[in-house]
């Protein structure tokens, strides 16, 4: 099992920067194998796909509205994910949530469902 863990959250003005932490542990041997993504929920919608990045780090993929503002990284030496978000809007505001994916490939990065393991999420909020 891995459990993920997501902090950073927090009210945030618009235009504003956060940037969100994502810490795995319990069987992180192989951090380095999992896919990593953020997905994002607000009241009323449905889980969304924030970003995602491969095992090497290598590779990383963002939903459009978040494109050239959001960042996704990883250190795998310490197991952990990161999601630098500037130029908040209203819109964004939302529980976030890190996932790992054993089987996660360039195909199915943006399905909530090929993802293994879930943190409880942190809550975003952007006011004015």
């Amino acid at each position: 099992q891995v459990q993920m863990v997501e902090s950073g959250g927090g009210l945030v003005q618009v235009g504003g920067s956060l940037t969100l932490s994502c810490a795995a542990s319990g069987r992180t041997q192989a951090f380095s194998n999992y896919h990593i993504g953020w997905f994002r929920q607000a009241p009323g919608k449905e889980r969304e796909f924030v970003a995602a990045i491969s095992r090497t780090g290598g590779r990383t993929n963002y939903a459009a509205n978040v494109a050239g503002r959001f960042t996704i990284s990883r250190d795998s030496a310490k197991n952990v994910v990161f999601l630098q978000m500037n130029s908040l809007k209203f819109e964004d505001t939302a529980v976030y949530y890190c996932a790992a994916g054993q089987t996660v490939n360039t195909g199915t990065t943006t399905i909530a469902g090929h993802y293994d393991y879930w943190g409880q999420g942190t809550q975003v909020t952007v006011s004015s």
